[in-house]
């Protein structure tokens, strides 16, 4: 889903940038795999939108994290079980299971009551979160410019959840939970960056199981055959989506290609529409234009920064 996609700008595990004379022709596959990826995180978003109308967020993340962990068996074989389930760090490594399992459910309970466009509105001010938070709980030092952004980006939060009595109500106020959530699972990530990726995304699905096997129990609705198969096609999109944003990692930099994840305010619009008749209010797109445009001047603005450390 939107929810789980933690680009920002961070360097991926053995990644090497492309050679001079094939930079144009990877960085153009780099920005295609970007645009799948985002796609396929937010044809994910849907079918979970879809499910939760019957299913409950439990029985949701139950069935659809067993099927994500069969498709990364394989990678666990090849990295090795030990190594995995005994991971360094173990005390950050539950906070991050804790981050990441209560930002995907507050998605999926947010998407339950809320266009899909304004949940993913919501969650694109993660990167925003991650940056005022990156002061107190990374060492970083932030300065006004994008302090200034971090402000515009919340004023655009606040635009899309559309102020008034009911505008506040509990699934935009637990959206807006989940995005935090989201920033600080991002933050812990940046903490582990030491641990390898099947190892991260191997707990973030245990996580999830556990939380689900937990919940499922509670509301139970068996679900039929075609329902069992979208539920587990959730695990599946998912992680193939994983694959194809971290592909488009590996084929450019992140300059060139994390700017296209915010397509995903276009396909969220353009899907909760075409499937369930959705047509967001003026509000939301005002405010997703406002989140954006402050997500990509804090991104641009990292870059810059990061290339004048380079040359001195």
């Amino acid at each position: 889903m939107a929810a789980e996609m933690a680009v920002g700008g961070a360097p991926v595990e053995g990644v090497r940038p492309p050679v001079a004379e094939d930079a144009s022709a990877t960085a153009g596959l780099g920005i295609l795999m970007m645009l799948l990826g985002i796609f396929l995180f937010v044809c994910n978003d849907v079918m979970g939108k879809w499910l939760v109308a019957t299913y409950s967020v439990g029985q949701v993340l139950l069935i659809r994290s067993l099927f994500a962990l069969l498709l990364l068996a394989p990678a666990i074989l090849r990295e090795g079980v030990g190594r995995v389930l005994a991971p360094a760090r173990p005390g950050m490594q539950l906070l991050r299971i804790v981050f990441s399992t209560a930002e995907v459910a507050a998605f999926y309970w947010a998407v339950a009551y809320l266009p899909l466009a304004d949940v993913v509105t919501f969650y694109l001010s993660g990167p925003i979160w991650v940056t005022a938070l990156a002061g107190p709980l990374l060492g970083e030092k932030v300065g006004w410019r994008r302090w200034s952004a971090v402000l515009v980006g919340f004023a655009g939060v606040v635009i899309a959840m559309r102020p008034s009595e009911a505008a506040f109500g509990l699934p935009a106020l637990v959206a807006v939970s989940g995005s935090l959530l989201f920033a600080l699972l991002m933050i812990t990530t940046r903490k582990l960056r030491d641990t390898s990726g099947t190892t991260l995304v191997t707990w973030q699905v245990l996580g999830a199981l556990i939380f689900g096997a937990v919940l499922a129990p509670v509301h139970w609705v068996t679900p039929t055959p075609r329902d069992f198969l979208l539920l587990g096609m959730l695990g599946v999109v998912a992680t193939v989506a994983h694959i194809c944003v971290n592909k488009a990692l590996k084929l450019a930099s992140a300059a060139v290609v994390v700017p296209y994840q915010y397509t995903q305010i276009a396909w969220a619009v353009l899907l909760g529409w075409i499937v369930f008749g959705d047509i967001p209010e003026a509000a939301v797109f005002v405010g997703s234009s406002v989140i954006v445009a402050a997500g990509l001047y804090i991104f641009l603005r990292e870059q810059q920064i990061a290339r004048q450390a380079r040359r001195r």
